[in-house]
């Protein structure tokens, strides 16, 4: 076979893509055997320097109506392994037509050899004029830096775009703050998810360039090492800050690295990866995994304190022109100016070291100040090492930190600034093991110390009345309530022992015993938060696991709970606690199920722990109520009876007055000839949508129903299943749509119907396969499937607990189980916690009774062990 010789072109491209491959694969080597993150930056953009001036002169030649020069992170010299190549092409403004040929086949050459270019091309009228409307076009021309061509074209650009022609640093100042508010809103104004942007998120690398635009505009710094010659940065803040930049830069060329593109999300995907990369190992009680994501934290954590103290003080110079109003005397220690707070010497700390919890109530009692100035944030720091033994067991710091606690106004906010600026930590220093700490799975998107200001947050609104609308229960809650800063205390200690190895409830029990003595709490009261973080989990437990229709359940707990006010401050703490966990999992379903609790142990605490409540008086009552609100509507008692006496007492044990009315109502006006009957309620009592199914029983009918509201994105939260004596199915599912709210569109509705009703009909008796892909994040939780059995005597049933993975088409998958081992399902309670479903599933053999024979139980967990982990994602 001839082949034809490679053209000039060819080689060309063919060597500057190879010169690229080498240089990529070498900064790689380099990187793996630790070579600083710093210098490979560099190298990279001395690299790419010199690729696009040999380009430029061999598509340009020596043309003196034309400059390229490097804008952006490129211009900063930072240039990351994939990182986007930002150029701009200046031109005289009679060049354009001349140019425009060589100047295309340029920039398609530079994608040919494989550099992702990003390119303007301007003249410098045309860089004043994009500049001055947009401030991210000025950001980008304030870093341009020359590479080639017509030098004097750069200047004047430079000079064109300079503070006292467009964006004086006043202007520009103001624009670049509001712009990273609305950025650090987009990223859900925190820097603590679970799979952080390193780069975006609030003390991330865009923070610490910010810093240096400002800084570059007003005082023409050309490195942030020379903030320190303007006194805006020590040498020791200086150092935090290009510390933290390094380590994200490390994590960035990291990522950049195993993901083979641009990648500046630490996503699950990379985390472990990273933390075996970084050094990290699993330890006794933390992960490797978590403990690199808490070095991530920590450190944009500080980023973030001198992220807040350096903008604090640009205000104040470029703002206020260093014209800070004269200071206005609080007392001894603190004054104010031009709104802020400040010390009256920087002594104070030092001299008087209880001020360093002074600042925050200040703040609290006088909210016209709208912050700390950065000099004192600066003295807070320099001084935190103060807060001691003995300043802990000073009576004026544990009676001071006691009132911010009870300060009707301003805790969040102190309890926020605290834990900023490193106080809160220092004060209660098993808080400090809980900083930045990460636990790897979907279901606590915050850090531990995040979760627990989010919990405090979330209390303090319910005592707040303009939030009433929020949580009305909660709130009538909160103003009964004897001591709210008991309840504080409570969700401030709940998870501080977590990572330190055993039951972190217990652990932290006895952290808030010895505060709470410490601080000059009666023993009744100190008992009281003690109880609470040790029984934090205690509700939400209950709730989700067990059947609280059951009246055996409710008053085993409510003995647990023991007296009414108890109940009301556990009930206030487990809600903070569950939306503050993860917000994007609270929903109705969730609220209705812990209230459904709270109301049915508040009644059989004030009826008496000693005179429980009868399962027959239990079901006599509701059948009463179920039968007053369809007398209400006209419907015939006669009937409702007749009905009634072919369903099992289960019907009226799990099921509410309104519900056996509405089921009931529905079965009677239903055509016989017409079945299955569906239908639907938008939102019920239990705050989901409600798929009632009604038809003759038939085999598999409980797995094709899940798989079809399964496929459908319906997630199924309850589902009461039972079958009537003469073979009537009797199915009622309550549903969430697949963001977490109930289904109300009248149109989504009928299709949900028209679906379930056609194919219950034509395929009952086979089970069908959910066709969805498994979410990508649960792929790296590797949950294990695990089944066990206990007897419930009373009703006379099986209690199967079933945890592991969750994935689409799981419901059906345990209901194909059941069907083929000859098992009936009662009832199920469906909890997902992150990845992991945690269901209960209420059965019975073919003939209603419990099943007490080992084998069978062996058998069939194995059945469900071998079918799902099949099913488990590789």
């Amino acid at each position: 076979m001839n082949m034809q010789p490679p053209t000039a072109a060819t080689s060309l491209l063919a060597s500057y893509k190879d010169r690229l491959r080498a240089g990529r694969d070498d900064l790689y080597r380099q990187f793996d055997q630790g070579a600083p993150v710093a210098m490979l930056v560099l190298e990279r953009s001395r690299l790419i320097d010199a690729v696009l001036r040999e380009v430029w002169t061999e598509h340009l030649g020596e043309a003196d109506d034309a400059a390229l020069m490097a804008v952006g992170g490129y211009g900063r010299q930072e240039l990351q392994p994939a990182s986007d190549i930002d150029i701009l092409i200046l031109i005289e403004p009679e060049a354009d037509s001349r140019l425009a040929e060589p100047l295309g086949r340029l920039v398609t050459f530079l994608w040919d050899i494989g550099l992702e270019v990003g390119h303007s091309v301007r003249t410098v009228a045309d860089c004043v004029r994009e500049a001055a409307g947009d401030v991210t076009v000025m950001t980008n021309l304030l870093e341009a830096r020359p590479l080639s061509g017509n030098e004097s074209l750069c200047r004047q650009m430079r000079e064109a775009t300079a503070p006292e022609h467009i964006w004086n640093s006043e202007a520009f100042f103001a624009a670049k703050t509001l712009e990273q508010r609305a950025r650090w809103q987009k990223y859900g104004d925190t820097a603590y998810n679970l799979e952080p942007n390193i780069k975006e998120n609030p003390g991330g690398l865009r923070d610490i360039q910010m810093i240096g635009w400002v800084a570059k505009r007003h005082f023409a710094a050309e490195t942030l090492h020379d903030l320190v010659d303007h006194d805006f940065l020590t040498e020791a803040e200086h150092e935090a800050l290009i510390a933290g930049q390094t380590l994200l830069w490390r994590i960035r060329f990291a990522l950049h690295q195993l993901a083979g593109r641009r990648e500046d999300r630490l996503l699950f995907d990379y985390q472990r990866t990273l933390a075996n990369q970084f050094g990290f190992c699993d330890g006794e009680n933390n992960l490797a995994v978590e403990q690199f994501m808490q070095q991530y934290y920590r450190t944009v954590q500080e980023l973030n304190r001198l992220n807040e103290m350096l903008l604090q003080l640009f205000r104040e110079a470029i703002l206020l022109h260093d014209g800070i109003g004269p200071p206005v005397p609080i007392n001894k220690r603190f004054q104010s100016r031009s709104g802020y707070l400040e010390v009256t010497s920087p002594g104070v700390f030092r001299r008087y070291p209880i001020a360093l919890l002074e600042v925050f109530h200040l703040l609290q009692i006088k909210p016209e100040l709208e912050g700390v100035r950065a000099s004192t944030i600066r003295l807070i720091r320099e001084n935190r090492h103060r807060i001691d033994d003995a300043f802990r067991a000073d009576l004026r710091a544990r009676s001071l930190f006691m009132e911010i606690l009870r300060e009707p106004h301003g805790l969040t906010h102190a309890i926020r600034r605290m834990n900023r600026y490193g106080v809160l930590a220092a004060y209660l220093p098993a808080f400090a093991n809980i900083v930045g700490r990460m636990q790897y799975d979907l279901l606590h998107v915050y850090t531990v110390d995040e979760h627990t200001l989010m919990l405090v947050r979330n209390l303090r609104r319910f005592a707040i009345p303009k939030h009433d609308d929020e949580f009305p229960l909660c709130s009538a809650i909160a103003r009964r309530i004897p001591k709210l800063e008991l309840l504080y205390l409570g969700g401030l200690f709940h998870d501080i022992a977590k990572g330190r190895g055993g039951d972190h409830s217990s652990l932290g029990a006895r952290d808030a015993w010895d505060f709470c003595r410490l601080h000059g709490l009666s023993e009744f009261d100190s008992r009281l938060v003690a109880w609470l973080v040790e029984q934090h989990l205690v509700m939400s437990m209950t709730a989700q696991r067990k059947d609280i229709s059951d009246p055996e359940v409710v008053q085993a707990f409510a003995a647990l709970i023991g007296d009414p006010t108890r109940l009301d401050y556990l009930y206030l703490l487990t809600v903070a606690d569950a939306r503050a966990t993860n917000p994007g999992r609270w929903n109705s379903w969730m609220d209705a199920l812990l209230r459904e609790l709270y109301q049915g142990t508040r009644r059989a605490l004030l009826r008496g722990l000693d005179n429980p409540q009868a399962q027959d008086e239990l079901i006599a009552q509701k059948q009463a109520e179920a039968m007053r609100l369809m007398a209400r509507d006209g419907d015939d008692r006669d009937a409702c009876h007749a009905l009634w006496v072919r369903f099992g007492l289960d019907f009226f044990l799990h099921n509410l007055p309104d519900e056996i009315a509405w089921q009931t109502r529905q079965i009677l006006a239903a055509d016989p000839s017409q079945l299955p009957l569906v239908v639907i309620r938008p939102v019920t009592a239990r705050g989901g949508t409600e798929i009632f199914i009604y038809c003759h029983d038939r085999a598999n009918l409980f797995a094709h129903t899940t798989a079809l509201l399964d496929q459908m994105r319906l997630s199924v939260m309850d589902a009461r299943v039972l079958t009537t004596s003469d073979g009537m199915a009797v199915n009622s599912y309550q549903v969430l749509d697949q963001d977490g709210s109930p289904v109300d569109d009248p149109q989504r509705m009928d299709e949900i119907r028209l679906i379930l009703a056609r194919n219950i009909v034509e395929q009952a008796s086979s089970s069908i396969k959910v066709a969805r892909a498994i979410p990508r994040r649960h792929r790296y939780f590797p949950i294990e499937t695990r089944v066990s059995f206990a007897t419930d005597d009373t009703n006379r049933r099986t209690i199967m607990r079933l945890s592991t993975l969750d994935r689409p088409g799981l419901l059906a998958e345990v209901g194909d189980v059941f069907e083929s081992c000859g098992i009936r399902l009662q009832n199920a309670k469906i909890a997902t916690v992150g990845a992991e479903v945690e269901d209960v599933f209420f059965i019975t053999s073919e003939d209603d009774t419990p099943i007490t024979c080992e084998n069978a139980l062996a058998c069939l967990r194995r059945e469900i062990h071998d079918r799902l982990e099949k099913q488990s994602p590789t």
